[in-house]
């Protein structure tokens, strides 16, 4: 099933039917294993009308890569080149004068197979394919690998027409693939397995959440083995990253926490953190409350896993692997106690603050909102907190994603305790900033709380307003003109 995807397939279109640079074109389009590069492409080549060649390279000689993919192009049984610049010569002579759209997907694997073989094909496409009718498309899921190649010291640098990094479908995508889900289904399927389409088709979209968990821990899931796959693809000595990701997803989450939790020393410790960042499994977050100037320097910064699928189970089953092979009720008893409070401080909360940029965008909150996150310190801790750093205006909000109604003591804490104490973090103490509050809860609120709300001017959210209220596909980080 082929959900979203609207701003990709026009990207792809644009750079099919674009003159200015073109018609030949240069693109890069890459993500993490499972995002649905291969199928998006498949999906829009398909429907272009434009004759089309799909080649996968493989781990294997370079030798080997040039024959297959020439024999893939050709439609011959077995091709010899002895270098990538006989082998781009003869394609293009192969295309010379046709409309013709080439995808190599898993390109790293012929980069890394020879060294040569980018700078053969720089040479092949300043002289023999960018006056060609030819869109050459390269695709591939070792994200920083293929981030390399925009970088000012590769040899393509400069070359690239259009560039796209496929993101996880955002959460307002579930809907149209789990029809039968409710909102809180959804947004704990979101805690558990985010945006990446191959994990939604691994559930089964006419069974419940909460059957579908059962389902991700029966022996022989995908799910048990997909962390090691993707860890192992990546990084060619898993053990001491695993230690890392293991110690973030018990909930350490400062250097010396981490340092603790996996007996590696610091400067070792920032290196393993800082290549988990390259593959956009880990991120690093400060209050949103210190100015972005201070951020990178900042001592309050603390780590946590980026992927979802990944906090779930290094929350979850990582720590109880042997159960899971032997007792799986054992470990699906300890999911169900857990879960909503999982699912509270992860997704809801996440979704929430992305509630508040899309309300902003929209014109329908009280403030321009620039930037959203969140504020921690020894004084108070805020789920949500929104800022304009040039109009002075903050939105500050908490998550409630409990069962019962939110009475009006929680209206009351925020508006005049758990606020003020936020805005005190703010530059000069707060002073001249003008403040606004948003209350968000799964189960709504008592009656006594809607009047608080509306004497202390609290803006309130239930699970329905938010689901409805996040519609916009997060914007990608990549252009056409390739700045990010």
């Amino acid at each position: 099933m082929f959900v979203d995807r609207q701003a990709e397939l026009s990207f792809l279109d644009t750079v099919l039917h674009r003159e200015h640079p073109g018609p030949a074109q240069l693109i890069l389009l890459y993500g993490r294993r499972r995002i649905g590069k291969t199928l998006l492409l498949r999906h829009w080549v398909e429907g272009t009308g434009v004759p089309y060649t799909y080649w996968a390279a493989q781990k294997e000689s370079a030798l080997l890569q040039r024959s297959r993919l020439y024999a893939r192009i050709a439609g011959v049984q077995q091709a010899r080149f002895d270098s990538w610049a006989d082998c781009w010569e003869a394609i293009a002579n192969f295309y010379a004068g046709r409309r013709h759209i080439l995808i190599v997907d898993e390109f790293s694997y012929a980069a890394e197979a020879e060294a040569g073989m980018l700078s053969a094909l720089q040479h092949a496409w300043d002289q023999l394919f960018q006056n060609s009718q030819l869109v050459l498309i390269l695709c591939g899921s070792h994200v920083h690998a293929m981030e390399d190649l925009l970088a000012y010291q590769s040899p393509l640098f400069g070359r690239f027409t259009g560039q796209w990094c496929l993101r996880p479908l955002p959460y307002a995508s579930l809907e149209e693939f789990f029809p039968t889900w409710s909102v809180e289904e959804r947004v704990a399927g979101y805690a558990i397995v985010g945006g990446v389409p191959a994990y939604w088709t691994w559930l089964d979209r006419e069974r419940s959440l909460l059957d579908n968990i059962h389902k991700m821990l029966t022996p022989g899931s995908p799910f048990l083995a997909e962390p090691a796959f993707l860890l192992y693809d990546e990084l060619r000595e898993p053990t001491s990253y695993l230690s890392v990701i293991r110690a973030l997803g018990a909930g350490h989450h400062t250097l010396a926490e981490l340092t603790n939790a996996t007996m590696i020393g610091s400067g070792h410790l920032s290196a393993y953190l800082a290549r988990l960042q390259e593959l956009h499994l880990v991120e690093r977050r400060t209050p949103i409350t210190v100015p972005p100037a201070q951020r990178d320097r900042s001592r309050h910064g603390r780590y946590h896993l980026l992927d979802p699928f990944f906090r779930f189970y290094f929350r979850f089953v990582a720590p109880y692997q042997e159960e899971v092979d032997y007792q799986p009720d054992h470990v699906i008893a300890r999911i169900y106690d857990e879960l909503r409070a999982f699912v509270g401080a992860s997704s809801f909360e996440e979704l929430c603050r992305r509630w508040v940029l899309e309300q902003s965008q929209a014109g329908n909150l009280p403030v321009a909102i620039r930037e959203v996150g969140s504020h921690w310190s020894r004084a108070v801790q805020a789920d949500v907190v929104g800022l304009n750093w040039q109009d002075h205006h903050v939105l500050i909000g908490e998550c409630k994603w409990g069962l019962d109604a939110v009475g009006r003591e929680v209206v009351r804490d925020l508006a005049q305790h758990k606020g003020p104490q936020v805005v005190k973090h703010l530059p000069a103490l707060g002073a001249g900033w003008k403040v606004h509050y948003v209350l968000f809860a799964r189960a709504g609120f008592t009656p006594a709380a809607r009047r608080e709300a509306e004497a202390l001017s609290v803006q309130l959210v239930d699970a329905a307003q938010l689901d409805a209220g996040i519609t916009v596909v997060p914007q990608n980080r990549w252009g056409l003109d390739g700045h990010r």
